[in-house]
């Protein structure tokens, strides 16, 4: 039998799948801890967590694996990663990590990125980097270099947490190109390192760790490794993904057209084109996707809306009582589209990327005591969840991605029939549901990377939705006048905070 093992890395837990690689079947999943990992928050606004965790809880899901299920070790043939995006990792010549990682929500380095986007120019950012250097890792380092010189002056590489995770299993220090899009590092027109930012920030390029395609064998398990995992040393590390991109190659999202979507706390949507563009005002963020060659042009354009599922898990707790999310949906369900005027900005989860990092916090508008009740708000806020997405395709379409199919795992927000039927409708393309997650994604990816599979389409022969929704076009009228209406009041509301 052959099998993959696939790692998930996010900033709460690590998930690790076991995979038949012949029939894509899950043979054992794990996550590790069963509560969140800490983030440390010294000051407001910083999150910083310790590389050494990660690799712990990378040990014990892989420990919890081999509980589950009977293996020998030998049928494992290849190893992915996936992990959360934008972290900073920095180690020394003998690959001690010196500080704890800047993780992916760390905003300390905001105002340094605005200010080298202004004496760099935006549009020179933007066309060479599709993105303003914003607080991503590049950005990160530099807070490093200015705030704490001694450790800076000990820096031998700067890497992703997923670079971590993979140096921990195989020695060696490596990124992918994938990888330097995420730091906006990646220079789009020359197809190398952007020493743009770079020079600007005083970052010697040696510290950037040496590039290697997404899929290919980038390592072989070292002994130490396989010993703490129980795994066979030589075992090859074939794939690594940031957990967006990586979300997307789960859901079988390669080409452009496809979308991938999630709906948790908050909403990410991913999309795919061929065209290297970009937003003016910088409201979404394009990296190289998995399947990128120079040769077949892939982008990833990602939009994120925070404030999602933290507003449902919000009325659930504080306006209903103590019903559950089904029973919060029957209730919606017996309002119809548009909620009789009743509108919910969701916009309460801190600074919003698609309003230009304006934060004008989550509000209702147009309540009327006579007229509505705790289901008209519960449809009103779903509504709104969907409406602030669609606002984010909106600006997605103008750079080129065209939304004809959304994948989304059948979880969280997608579980609920308004809000399903209110973003195929809204957004007029087909959302399928799968039941995958980014382990089972990476273990794929490890397939690909490793050859077992030949191509990416290959890997996912056996992967089928679990539930389709089309457009409601009986509805699709209702549904535009509510979107119309709710936009209005955003552009109201953004006025009036500007």
């Amino acid at each position: 039998m052959t099998l993959l093992l696939g790692y998930d890395v996010g900033s709460s837990s690590i998930k690790a799948t076991l995979m038949n690689a012949e029939t894509g079947e899950a043979l054992a999943a794990a996550t590790s801890p069963k509560k969140e990992m800490e983030i440390i928050a010294k000051k407001f606004g910083w999150a910083e967590q310790n590389p050494s965790m990660w690799w712990e809880h990378v040990v014990k899901a892989t420990q919890m694996i081999k509980s589950q299920t009977d293996f020998n070790a030998a049928d494992v043939k290849a190893i992915g990663i996936s992990y959360q995006m934008h972290g900073l990792v920095i180690v020394g010549k003998n690959k001690e990590v010196l500080r704890p990682s800047i993780i992916w929500c760390d905003g300390r380095a905001v105002q340094l990125a605005k200010k080298a986007a202004a004496e760099i120019g935006e549009k020179k950012c933007l066309e060479t980097m599709l993105n303003l250097p914003g607080n991503f890792t590049a950005s990160k380092l530099k807070w490093v270099m200015e705030n704490e010189p001694d450790i800076y002056s000990k820096v031998y590489k700067m890497m992703l947490p997923g670079d971590y995770v993979a140096m921990k299993m195989t020695g060696e220090i490596k990124t992918t190109f994938s990888g330097l899009s995420e730091g906006i590092i990646w220079d789009y027109k020359e197809h190398k390192l952007a020493k743009l930012l770079l020079d600007y920030y005083g970052i010697s390029e040696d510290l950037i760790a040496e590039a290697v395609p997404t899929f290919s064998v980038q390592g072989e398990l070292a002994k130490a490794a396989a010993d703490e995992l129980g795994l066979k040393a030589g075992t090859k590390i074939s794939y690594r993904a940031g957990d967006q991109p990586n979300n997307a190659l789960s859901l079988n999202v390669l080409n452009p057209g496809e979308i991938a979507a999630t709906a948790g706390t908050s909403g990410v949507v991913y999309g795919i084109t061929e065209k290297s563009d970009y937003d003016s005002k910088s409201r979404v963020n394009a990296f190289i996707h998995v399947t990128h060659t120079q040769q077949k042009p892939r982008y990833g354009v990602l939009l994120c809306v925070s404030g999602t599922g933290i507003l449902n898990s919000w009325l659930k707790h504080n306006a209903t009582d103590g019903l559950d999310y089904p029973k919060m949906d029957e209730l919606a369900g017996g309002v119809k589209v548009g909620s009789d005027g009743l509108v919910v900005l969701p916009y309460g989860n801190g600074a919003e990327r698609t309003l230009e990092n304006k934060d004008p916090g989550a509000s209702i508008h147009g309540l009327n005591f006579n007229l509505h009740s705790r289901a008209h708000l519960l449809r009103a806020a779903q509504e709104g969840i969907v409406f602030a997405l669609n606002y984010g395709v909106g600006i997605m379409r103008r750079v080129g991605v065209d939304a004809k199919t959304v994948r989304a795992g059948h979880a969280n927000m997608f579980l609920s029939p308004i809000f399903s039927e209110a973003f195929a409708t809204i957004t007029g393309s087909v959302v399928e549901l799968y039941n995958t997650d980014g382990s089972q994604g990476a273990a794929r990816g490890a397939g690909i990377g490793a050859g077992i599979y030949k191509s990416p389409e290959a890997a996912f022969a056996g992967l089928k939705p679990v539930k389709k929704i089309e457009p409601n076009n009986k509805l699709s009228e209702a549904y535009k006048q509510a979107y119309e209406k709710w936009e209005l009041v955003l552009k109201h509301q953004m006025e009036r905070s500007s």
